[in-house]
């Protein structure tokens, strides 16, 4: 039979409401008595009921989160900051993997809250009148982690994903290109679709560039995509000088894709990504690309998220983290090329 809170109290010879002040680390018990209660703990291997702790309490210290996937490097990397700073408030995690599919997205969502879950973190391309209906009548703080809720009523931790496109525009025209292709998201998904291809057609237009529609593809954010639109784009009779994709994995698709023809990068064409993961760092030539601060997204969107189950007053509930460009190897300006 497993230890019990009684069978520690009668060991240490003390109640067992002294016993559950101890575990629970009420300052209110004498150092003896709280040595004692802990030898006995020990002696007895006793492990609090952490159930029964969060029936009494109504808090079970744990935090759902639903990301679209655990092997992505962004997602990964955006999770260690959640979990670090969780561990600095003593909650535990769930995580869940929803394969970028809404019904398993909701289905994860409304188990962490069947396991009474203290809050949500939430990652997903995109935020539907079914995600807000569950979340909303969930009765926990839920906060979206570089995830955009269009009508702007959940709480959300991102960059500001047109500007940080916009900049990007501008830096490769500023290294004279004017032939510049995207490999932009799927046009359903509002963040890595529609936002970045709005702000590239925008900033395109104010550096008075022409909009060539067969320079602009679509991707699935992924490495094979990004691979198979370069091929394309180096079919016309016009290639571009440079291409920007949306996605890191897809901007060293294109690096390699690029490669396979007998080009070389940057010289002959400039690829610029978008994320700063490590792939980044693990390609040659390095990659320049947009940095969205992944590990800082993930650690400022945990401790909104404790403020809310905390009670803590909140200053904003939309956050906007500062992004920047990292220029490495695979961009360079026409003379150079």
């Amino acid at each position: 039979m497993p230890v019990t809170i009684y069978d520690v109290a009668k060991e240490a010879g003390v109640s067992m409401a002294t016993v559950s002040r101890v575990v629970n680390g009420n300052p209110n018990v004498k150092p003896a008595t709280r040595k004692k209660v802990k030898e006995a703990i020990q002696r007895l291997g006793y492990r609090p009921n952490a159930v029964a702790r969060g029936l009494a309490s109504k808090r079970t210290k744990t935090v759902g989160v639903v990301i679209p996937d655990v092997s992505n490097p962004f997602y990964s990397e955006l999770v260690r900051g959640i979990e670090d700073i969780a561990n600095m408030y003593d909650y535990n995690i769930f995580l869940c993997n929803s394969d970028e599919h809404k019904g398993k997205e909701l289905r994860l969502i409304e188990t962490m809250l069947e396991k009474q879950v203290d809050g949500l973190l939430f990652m997903g391309a995109k935020v539907t009148q079914d995600h807000r209906e569950i979340l909303q009548t969930g009765h926990v703080p839920v906060v979206l982690s570089s995830t955009l809720d269009e009508e702007g009523i959940l709480p959300s931790v991102s960059i500001n994903h047109g500007k940080a496109m916009e900049e990007g525009v501008h830096y490769l025209h500023e290294l004279g290109h004017q032939r510049i292709a995207l490999i932009s998201g799927p046009p359903d998904e509002p963040l890595f679709g529609t936002i970045r291809l709005q702000a590239f057609r925008r900033a395109m237009t104010n550096v008075g560039l022409t909009i060539d529609e067969n320079m602009i593809c679509t991707g699935d954010m992924h490495y094979e995509s990004g691979f198979e639109e370069t091929k394309k784009l180096l079919q016309q009779s016009q290639p571009p000088t440079a291409i920007f994709a949306v996605s890191d994995e897809m901007a060293i698709g294109a690096i390699h894709a690029i490669l396979d023809q007998g080009l070389r990068v940057p010289e002959d064409i400039s690829v610029l990504g978008f994320d700063n993961t490590r792939l980044a760092t693990m390609v040659r030539p390095l990659l320049t690309t947009v940095v969205q601060p992944m590990y800082d997204i993930g650690a400022v969107s945990m401790r909104l998220l404790t403020k809310y189950m905390m009670n803590e007053e909140v200053e904003s509930s939309c956050v906007i983290l500062p992004h920047r460009i990292e220029v490495r190897q695979s961009t360079c300006s026409i003379e150079k090329g």
